[in-house]
């Protein structure tokens, strides 16, 4: 599988990682990690419409800025971010709590095919053949934290391991950032607790840049080319908040047959993007 291993004395070594209290003593390497400045964004397993929405835009915004991505190959949160970043045609890293020949969660093996095949690096501080284990995912945090300027939580309720990772952040003196959401949402409790102890608030991408005092080339978006009066219709509707089918169905006044024929022709032609439960926003 041309796994890499670099020990802490090499070159290629991430060299914010090499800092950190207790740095791993080498990590397997599968594709090749980026020398960009990386920020790292986690969050729950079980996002929100809103999460996966916030998240997706936050981590687009980011990789077509120059960043390259960390997160854990998670489902939810993670796996926004990592696909968000090879949507960019970015990069991106996956810390993994396993061998890195293990594809795991086996539900993210696409997206793990991706980054392997150019778009940056799946990495582990155990060896080949280590099956996931519980212990592994804590430990591995540290990684993700260490290896990043910044770390930012998207989505985690209380008890989530994203708050594990924000603590190891803290630790390494590194800026902790946090989207805040609804007060009554389970899911936001974690970064609203975060800004509360002193996390900084972000909105989107240009907050990021705006806290860390760099000057990136921001992201240029792009308004996707409509084919039909059915699709500019959709568009337009999109352009303001991700909707749900039923929602599209409501606010056009077109039938389902209809919708879900418009639909599929622009997902398949890359204009939007469904982010989970029939919920749909612009690519």
């Amino acid at each position: 599988m041309n796994i890499q291993y670099i020990d802490k004395s090499s070159k290629s070594y991430p060299s914010l990682l090499g800092e950190i209290s207790s740095p791993p003593k080498g990590l397997y390497v599968l594709g090749k990690i980026p020398d960009l400045p990386m920020i790292a964004i986690v969050g729950t397993r079980l996002p929100t419409d809103y999460g996966r929405v916030v998240t997706y835009k936050l981590a687009k915004g980011l990789a077509q800025a120059g960043f390259c991505l960390v997160s854990g190959l998670a489902l939810g949160i993670d796996s926004i971010v990592h696909q968000a970043a090879i949507d960019a045609k970015g990069y991106t890293v996956a810390v993994l709590g396993c061998g890195v020949d293990e594809v795991y969660p086996r539900a993210n093996r696409q997206i793990y095919a991706d980054i392997i095949g150019g778009r940056g690096a799946v990495i582990s501080e155990y060896p080949p053949q280590t099956r996931p284990f519980k212990s592994y995912f804590p430990a591995r945090n540290r990684i993700i934290a260490g290896m990043s300027i910044a770390l930012i939580v998207t989505e985690a309720d209380s008890k989530s391991g994203s708050l594990i990772s924000a603590n190891f952040a803290l630790q390494q003196n590194k800026q902790v950032m946090a989207v805040p959401g609804n007060i009554n949402s389970p899911k936001s409790v974690g970064p609203n607790n975060l800004i509360k102890l002193g996390a900084n608030l972000i909105g989107d991408y240009s907050d990021v840049l705006a806290l860390l005092d760099l000057q990136l080339p921001a992201a240029k978006k792009v308004k996707p080319k409509a084919d039909s009066k059915e699709e500019a219709n959709l568009i337009e509707l999109l352009e303001a908040q991700a909707l749900s089918t039923e929602q599209l169905i409501e606010k056009t006044g077109l039938e389902a047959a209809q919708i879900a024929s418009v639909i599929s022709l622009m997902e398949i032609t890359g204009k939007i993007r469904n982010i989970g439960s029939g919920v749909w926003m612009l690519n």
